[in-house]
């Protein structure tokens, strides 16, 4: 039986932001599954092999989280429990429940559905250049890759369009802003609108519905019941904040590391087609958006060769696995053209991500029309801004850049909103 050992570690720490893969790194040599003692003692896991056995209990290791006794062992997961009376949809559930909403969500994200979507993506993604192509400077972030998955998504749930703002900042700011935060009392009031338009539009679409996610939920039951209004909010803000966020996260780490390696970015755009796919998913591994999930034990056991307790809390990475030696060769570097890459970017097990061919969609579609808009573009790093923690999402708050003037191909984000809204308008009509 394998040894606990006892490591520093603190996935919040401002260490974590800066040194996090070299600190996995010496974890790792130490032992694959070790002990820390922060936010009341969990497991960390940093192998791929253990990652992988893990994930694929889910009898054992349990995603619940009890909103009804924030005492509960049942935390989620995320460590700490930031937020006891809130559950973050399906993700923090387990089968048979978590399946079933899955199902409900299934054929909205599968590729043949994705692609449909391809050319709302990019012409969205040209909208924002129009809107700062004359300056010559703005914020990646802000004003590109904030905005086009948020209304990606808006479209995909059936919320008009126009509302991309209200939900934008929200989703954001509730994963950088501390609780302790000066900022919190602003983003808990953003939050709250944002609820408040969500329930909205859950109420309109019962009365009147429209092609979409929310619709699939509305129409949908389980266990023979419909599901009500708390359950459909709690799986749409699953869908934001994963359609929002984590491509945010990726595309900009992505954007920076091609900026600081312009022979690979002349190598990306002026190469083979093909290399964008493989170069996608080492963006993937290399900058992974979300960095791991947490897990409950729910009975004393044994796996690969450890022993828990029941109500143990175990941490088990996607970001530290996918620099696996064993599995990655030279795994601090990127390699465009690596292959085979059997990363954990998206998870493992039955929680791997449900959106990864959207993801994967948007990031080549994001970053192709904006290289070939803007290729000559640099980093301003005086105003450089990262996540104050990356525990849960390792993202920018701000990446202005600048690059050579050019004139506008369009009419802008908000007359590109006004035409889609009026797509999506006359499709809904066509179908009712």
């Amino acid at each position: 039986m394998a040894e606990k050992i006892v490591v520093e570690f603190d996935q919040h720490s401002k260490e974590y932001q800066e040194h996090g893969m070299e600190i996995a790194a010496e974890i790792r040599t130490k032992c694959p599954v070790t002990w820390s003692e922060n936010y009341g003692g969990y497991w960390l896991v940093t192998a791929l092999d253990e990652a992988g056995a893990f994930y694929k209990r889910p009898d054992l290791f349990s995603a619940a989280k009890d909103i009804d006794d924030p005492e509960s062992p049942f935390q989620g997961i995320q460590i700490p429990n930031s937020a006891p009376f809130v559950k973050a949809g399906f993700l923090e559930m387990d089968p048979p429940d978590q399946l079933e909403y899955r199902r409900i969500l299934n054929s909205f994200l599968s590729p043949a559905a994705v692609v449909r979507w391809e050319p709302l993506v990019r012409e969205f993604t040209q909208a924002c250049l129009d809107d700062i192509i004359e300056r010559g400077s703005g914020d990646f972030v802000e004003e590109v890759v904030n905005v086009v998955p948020a209304v990606l998504t808006l479209a995909m749930i059936g919320i008009p369009l126009a509302d991309w703002d209200v939900y934008c900042d929200p989703i954001h700011a509730n994963v950088y802003t501390p609780p302790d935060s000066p900022d919190r009392p602003r983003v808990d009031a953003a939050s709250m609108e944002m609820v408040m338009n969500l329930m909205g539009a859950i109420a309109a679409a019962r009365e009147n519905p429209r092609p979409g996610m929310l619709k699939a939920l509305i129409e949908a039951e389980l266990h023979g019941e419909s599901l009500d209004d708390t359950a459909i909010m709690l799986t749409l803000f699953l869908v934001t904040g994963g359609g929002f966020d984590t491509t945010t996260a990726l595309t900009s780490s992505s954007w920076r590391w091609l900026a600081e390696n312009p022979s690979e970015r002349d190598r990306l755009t002026s190469g083979d087609a093909s290399l964008w796919d493989t170069a996608t998913e080492e963006f993937l591994r290399y900058f992974t958006p979300a960095q791991g999930d947490a897990r409950t034990v729910t009975q004393d056991c044994e796996v690969a060769g450890y022993e828990f307790s029941q109500h143990d809390r175990v941490l088990i990475s996607f970001a530290i696995p996918n620099r696996d030696p064993k599995y990655f060769e030279d795994p601090d570097t990127v390699k465009l053209d690596r292959f085979p890459n059997r990363h954990a970017a998206f998870g493992l097990g039955n929680h791997r991500c449900i959106g990864s061919n959207l993801a994967r969609m948007q990031f080549k579609a994001i970053m192709q029309e904006s290289l070939a808009r803007i290729p000559d573009y640099a980093i301003d790093y005086d105003g450089l801004e990262r996540y104050e923690s990356i525990g849960v999402i390792n993202g920018y708050k701000a990446m202005p850049f600048t690059f050579t003037t050019g004139a506008p191909q369009g009419p802008g984000l908000q007359a590109t909103i006004e035409r889609w809204q009026k797509i999506l308008d006359d499709e809904a009509a066509a179908s009712a």
